[in-house]
Parts: structure tokens; sequence; C-alpha cells
């Protein structure tokens, strides 16, 4: 039987698993890879490409980056190349029905949460903040809804203590990859049926910002734990402080919750064991943090450059 005509379309990292993982089987032929277009990055704002695009060259794909998918003239070159099914895996946006049409098998899209639990932009993380304890990846074939098509096939993976997002992230863009490939042969045979999505349980993971990661030392101190290992490494768990002339950008890139309490946002004790802050309920110890403009250090070379005397308090 003759290879299954893919045309893949992905821009981030994530995608990058999922495109390797079908050019390395026999069973498809990518046709086309479908990314945004460069974009300025750095200081020079020089133009930058995609992973997926330096994915793409490497295997020598012709590469499609059309600025908005809705172009006429790019659902036209489509169509003119027959796929007979599309893969999508963190493209960038929405795609018309007429490209949702196009392909004989329809649009499959990987995305990285248990469906309908955390559609959107965000799953990862926010299955982080939220304190779960198991999240996993969903194969779907798409609607012209945001992340409501059909559920093909999924896999769980549990949230360890010791992710963060990163972590998750390279586990998930794996796992999707594995079941990806594993489900379109059952699928373009017909031995399966897609299952629509339960209508409750579903919610919605925002686009993350920078004021996220911002610590309101009132929340729980296992809350304010979850959240700093979800905006790792973006944007950070940050705090302020209190110094002259003005307040100082503090990162915080490991902690652990320890029994304590006190004053919220007030430093309980600072040596080598870590700078012990009092939330809103119970304590963070931090272990690894960096100041604006210097070096990622543990507590105690910090400290040692940079006293924090207990009773100092972090600005809210």
């Amino acid at each position: 039987m003759a290879p299954l005509r893919i045309i893949f379309m992905g821009t981030a990292e994530l995608s990058c698993a999922s495109l390797e993982k079908i050019v390395s089987d026999k069973n498809f032929s990518v046709i086309a890879v479908v990314t945004q277009p460069d974009k300025p990055k750095g200081r020079e704002l020089k133009l930058t490409p995609s992973p997926v695009k330096v994915l793409a060259e490497k295997f020598q794909l012709p590469v499609l980056q059309p600025p908005k998918a809705r172009d006429e003239k790019f659902i036209a070159d489509l169509r003119e190349r027959q796929p007979d099914l599309m893969v999508v895996v963190a493209y960038g946006q929405i795609l018309p029905q007429a490209i949702l049409d196009l392909p004989r098998f329809g649009c499959l899209n990987v995305h990285t949460s248990l469906l309908p639990k955390y559609r959107g932009a965000a799953p990862i993380q926010w299955a982080i903040a939220d304190g779960n304890s198991e999240t996993g990846v969903t194969i779907m074939k798409m609607d012209a809804g945001l992340d409501t098509g059909p559920v093909l096939s999924t896999r769980r993976t549990p949230i360890l203590p010791t992710d963060d997002s990163q972590m998750l992230h390279d586990r998930l863009a794996q796992l999707g990859a594995e079941l990806l490939v594993e489900t379109i042969p059952d699928f373009v045979a017909g031995k399966i049926s897609p299952q629509a999505q339960p209508a409750a349980g579903s919610t919605y993971a925002a686009k993350i910002k920078k004021e996220d990661g911002k610590i309101d030392w009132s929340q729980p101190a296992v809350q304010i734990w979850n959240r700093l290992r979800a905006f790792t490494p973006w944007p950070g768990a940050f705090t302020f402080l209190p110094d002259e002339p003005k307040p100082q950008v503090l990162k915080i890139w490991k902690a652990e919750v320890v029994g304590r309490n006190g004053q919220t946002g007030t430093v309980l004790s600072a040596d080598k064991s870590g700078i012990v802050v009092a939330c809103g309920e119970h304590a963070l110890r931090i272990l690894e943090l960096q100041r604006e403009g210097g070096r990622r250090l543990t507590a105690e070379q910090f400290l040692a450059g940079h006293p924090i005397k207990p009773g100092a308090r972090f600005l809210m």
C-alpha cells in the first residue's frame, strides 16, 4: 500500500517530536510542512525560523509559510497537493473550514491535555499551576471550534513533584508523537470511531502572560510552589526585593514547601539551607534564585553576595 500523503502543520518546539516521528515512519509521506512566517528576534531583530522550519529543512521537505491560513492562494496550493491527511501540532492559527474539509481523512491534532480539560493555548502550564497530579495527550479530529473536536485516542502521564513546565512539555511532546503514529493507521482503516467530547468538565487554558509569574505571598505555599513550577522557565516566578533606589526583581527557580508560619511575605530565616518566606499558609524555602541582571545561584551563593536578614519583607 502506498504511504499516506500527509501535510504537517506546526510551529513551536512541541511540534518537532511529532514531525520527526512521522518522517521516520515508512507508512507516511510528508508532502509539505506548513509553519508560521519567520519572526524578528533578539536585539538586532534578526528574522528567525520556527523550530519546525529548521527541522523540515533538515529533512529537505517543502516548507509553506502563509501569513494567514485563510489566504485563498494558500488553500488552493494545499488542495493541489492532494493530501490524504493533515496533522496539526501547535501551529498557532485557527484553521478555516475550507482547510479542515480538504484532506480525505480530515485534520488531526495533538493536544497536550486530556480533553475536554484545558482547551486553549497553555494546557501544560495550567495543569501544573492548578495542582493536578495527572495530565496527558489527546489525538482529536479537528472541527471549527477551539479544541472541541471528537477524540480518537488519549494517553496519560503523572505530573511529578520534580516537574516544571519544560520537563512536562518535553515528555508530552514525545508521548503525543508516539500516540499519533499509533493512532493514524487505525483511524484511516476505520478501526477507530471518533468520540464526541463530553459537555461536562471542559476548562480553558488561557495564554500565559508575564504578570502570571508575579508571586502573591498571601496565597498558600503549595499554590505558589505549583505556580513556580508551572511558569518555569517562562515567565518565571518572581518577586521584588525592597532595595534602594528602586525595588529589584528576584526570579525564583527552585523552592519547596515547609510547615512554618509567619507574617505574609516575611523572611523567617536565611542561611545555606535556603531562604524561608512566610506565605498565606505555611512557608516557601527558596533554594535557587536570580537577581535582575545576575546569574542563577543557590541560596547559599546568593546570600554570600546579597545578605537578606530575617524580618525582611518581599514586596507584594
